[in-house]
């Protein structure tokens, strides 16, 4: 397995994260500026990188921006620790493609869970469906592609699962925290919101298909049943 890069530049927070990711078996590595996040990210292809926000020479948006856009690192999933509390902080986040974002102070157990449902996430969907169609929509699971019209989108891990559990059961309705328990792999008083913002940023790059998500007022959402083909 390919190491979990830790970009943050305080020592301590910076110690007691490899101690953790080391206890539950995982390689580390780690920098402590944005330059070398950025290097190391293409030297090693890591499984995952813990991306501080308030970094000595880089903001780690831009760090996440970056990432993103070069083909070389744009599929390694990125998880944010960061003192920045704010809901746009964690909006504009996910926005930029990361797949989780912690606040500071945190507990390190939780640390540990959010990595270990991350890394389980890039795995395929178990179900035995691997192909679903219907109208402009085309997801094929083994692939890990999908496209509306024949155009294809760009789906970070967590927005490929939650559009595949949503599309693959249409008509069932989800909780919010059903989905942080089946997508996300655990369920948090307060993290609710995180859904509600993947849905949001899913609908925009599904465009016209964006529709057949449906919120389900004081319950949470469900896909549209609509004639198609399964394979």
């Amino acid at each position: 397995m390919n190491p979990i890069l830790i970009v943050e530049d305080e020592t301590d927070i910076t110690k007691l994260v490899e101690y953790q990711l080391k206890q539950s078996g995982f390689p580390v590595a780690s920098v402590s500026d944005g330059s070398s996040a950025l290097e190391q990210a293409k030297k090693l292809r890591p499984a995952l990188i813990i991306l501080d926000l308030m970094l000595p020479d880089m903001d780690g948006k831009d760090i996440c921006r970056a990432l993103k856009a070069n083909p070389l690192t744009r599929k390694i999933p990125i998880l944010m620790l960061t003192a920045k509390t704010e809901e746009l902080d964690r909006i504009v986040g996910f926005e930029l493609g990361a797949e989780d974002y912690v606040t500071k102070p945190f507990s390190p157990r939780e640390l540990v869970l959010r990595v270990k449902a991350i890394l389980q996430r890039k795995e395929s969907p178990t179900e035995s469906e691997k192909l679903i169609q219907m109208k402009g929509l085309l997801i094929d699971v083994e692939k890990h592609h999908v496209s509306v019209n024949k155009k294809s989108i760009r789906l970070t891990h967590t927005e490929f699962k939650l559009l595949f559990e949503l599309a693959s059961r249409r008509g069932r309705v989800y909780t919010r925290e059903t989905l942080l328990n089946r997508v996300w792999g655990y369920t948090y008083e307060g993290y609710a919101r995180t859904v509600d913002t993947h849905i949001r940023r899913l609908r925009e790059k599904l465009g016209s298909m964006g529709e057949y998500i449906e919120t389900i007022r004081g319950v949470g959402y469900r896909f549209r049943e609509e004639s198609e083909h399964r394979y």
